[in-house]
């Protein structure tokens, strides 16, 4: 019985929409970047990190990890039509300008690039000073 149910089910294909104008976001942290590639409302078309790119550890926060990721990011994108887009760059990571040339130098063209870091208002305590 349980079987039957299973068969005829067949799985769902999704169906790629071409989106010419989406928007990219990079969250580029002090561990990893990750850039997000969405439609105008906001739903994913794709994704890459710096550890989904291949990275591990420390090597994941390094300007290159964040550039190849956008490359990854931005190739994904390409398959479902994306032509153009905005740039919504959050955190102080050191992949965020490395991430915008890549995603420029992929063949995306770049509308407008905008910083979208929240600012505490004397939020959390700061980590405490290295002593090396």
């Amino acid at each position: 019985m349980a079987a039957a149910k299973q068969a005829a089910r067949k799985p769902r294909r999704r169906d790629r929409k071409s989106i010419p104008v989406g928007q990219a976001h990079i969250k580029s942290t002090f561990n990893n970047t990750i850039i997000s590639i969405t439609d105008p409302s906001g739903a994913v078309v794709s994704w890459a990190s710096g550890g989904d790119v291949g990275f591990k550890g420390s090597r994941k926060s390094t300007p290159y990890a964040a550039g190849m990721a956008a490359e990854a990011a931005a190739r994904k994108a390409m398959e479902h039509g994306v032509k153009k887009v905005d740039v919504f760059v959050k955190g102080p990571g050191s992949g965020r300008e490395t991430a915008i040339r890549s995603l420029q130098s992929a063949g995306l063209e770049v509308g407008s690039i905008s910083d979208v870091t929240p600012q505490a208002h004397n939020g959390v305590r700061p980590p405490k000073r290295r002593r090396v």
